[in-house]
């Protein structure tokens, strides 16, 4: 899938229609852009229930603490 859009003078993109139904995003959904070297990844934020349960099954033993992190 290639598509492209131009930025307006307003700094803002309209996302073309076939990557907005491929990803089935919707008007007012909330979007996140994580730099990635010369360009951004935009991934849609996620809900709370959309994150229930990510953890079920991971380890915890050697898990750091907060004061040894970086």
């Amino acid at each position: 899938m290639t598509a492209t859009a131009t930025l307006s003078s307003k700094f803002q993109i309209s996302i073309p229609k076939v990557v907005r139904e491929e990803q089935h995003w919707q008007a007012g959904q909330e979007f996140v852009f994580i730099p990635k070297g010369k360009g951004v990844l935009v991934m849609p934020v996620p809900s709370v229930s959309d994150l229930a349960g990510i953890a079920r099954g991971a380890r915890t033993e050697e898990v750091r603490d907060r004061k040894y992190r970086f």
